[in-house]
């Protein structure tokens, strides 16, 4: 049933980062249990159905209540871990803080998820993925020439420097429990991950690398052959030719002579960038495809997000399921023995109770 099988997680309510966490450890075998609120938990997570529910029973419970409090308390008194994405100091009101808990069940791992952190002179201001990135520098870093800077989804926030980050800080807790006997509080901050993730950019500019002119360097869009070009029928295809034999190969099938066109001669880059758009411009996205998607060129096509699916290396690999319904990614990554495994959001609380050696009666649960 997964890596994580036997890992028991309690997940408090939240949108964005929190339920995909919770989601990424359901698929890894892990038995998560939602808390949630009665009303809809907000973008993206209205029902049974939706994705990132998926793999987990989600029980509605008033935090405010004593009974909701005491079903805490009761559950968490098993749990290896809670995972919680409340504003600082919001679990200490209500009684469910890392003290209470932590002495009620020393080896737990408390999980907690923010956007600015559980310190700082921001840690109680409101926010979303898009400020976040914009306090870590990953924001300024995604920006074209003449351009506003422009931020991919909530990729790099909530899922990539929240959810991701929390995941993995769950396990390492864990494992680390298991052999000291202690649990410890988890104080995973948006910031801190999406600064993290802009790990390589630093890199670069320590070795003089990286300008701080953005859509000028080598990932940002300045270099020509790491780029996005339009096709004559309105798609793109995707150029990462950084390597120089990716480079020379890409020059010989577009047939153009090599001295014409100096790969790291970058005060002409705009200049190369206006020729390859003028030549990627003469070809279908699907003619390009077959020129160049299987050579030493590092190029692919642009999928549009409810087509990836149909890509034939997407399709062998299965990279997409279908649970009531609803198309979404599949389980990642995979494991040789122990496979990830996507299912329904559970609709038995009996049955996902019993492992905890509960009943819906005793939490007050209908």
């Amino acid at each position: 049933m997964g890596p994580l099988a036997g890992v028991r997680i309690l997940e408090l309510g939240g949108i964005g980062p929190n339920p995909f966490a919770g989601m990424l450890l359901a698929d890894m075998g892990a038995d998560v249990l939602r808390l949630d609120r009665a009303v809809g938990a907000g973008i993206g997570q209205s029902g049974a159905s939706e994705p990132t529910l998926r793999g987990r029973q989600t029980l509605v419970v008033d935090l405010k209540s004593e009974q909701g409090r005491a079903a805490v308390m009761k559950l968490a008194a098993s749990a290896d871990a809670l995972i919680e994405g409340f504003r600082p100091g919001v679990m200490e009101r209500l009684g469910l803080g890392p003290d209470e808990l932590l002495e009620l069940n020393p080896k737990l791992v408390y999980g907690r998820m923010t956007g600015y952190g559980q310190s700082g002179p921001m840690a109680k201001v409101a926010g979303h993925d898009i400020n976040y990135i914009a306090l870590s520098g990953a924001l300024g870093a995604s920006q074209r020439v003449g351009e506003l800077p422009m931020f991919a989804l909530n990729l790099v926030g909530d899922y990539g420097g929240g959810a991701m980050l929390l995941a993995f800080g769950v396990v390492c807790g864990i494992l680390e429990a298991r052999t000291s006997g202690k649990g410890q509080v988890l104080d995973a901050a948006m910031v801190d991950g999406a600064a993290l993730l802009t790990t390589m950019i630093h890199s670069m500019h320590a070795a003089g690398a990286w300008n701080e002119t953005p859509g000028t360097n080598l990932l940002d869009s300045g270099a020509h052959f790491y780029e996005v070009y339009a096709t004559a029928d309105g798609g793109h295809i995707a150029l990462g030719a950084i390597e120089p034999q990716f480079y020379a190969r890409l020059l010989e099938l577009l047939e153009i002579e090599p001295e014409q066109m100096p790969q790291f001669e970058q005060d002409r880059w705009p200049e190369f960038k206006a020729r390859l758009a003028s030549v990627f411009a003469k070809r279908s996205a699907a003619q390009w495809s077959e020129l160049l998607e299987h050579e030493e060129v590092c190029v692919t096509v642009v999928s549009k997000p409810f087509d990836a699916h149909l890509h034939p290396h997407m399709a062998a690999r299965e990279s997409f399921i279908e649970l009531d319904g609803v198309r979404q990614p599949a389980p990642a990554p995979r494991f040789s023995r122990t496979p990830a495994r996507a299912i329904a959001a559970l609709r038995d609380p009996a049955a996902a109770l019993k492992p905890w050696g509960l009943s819906a009666a005793e939490l007050g649960i209908e």
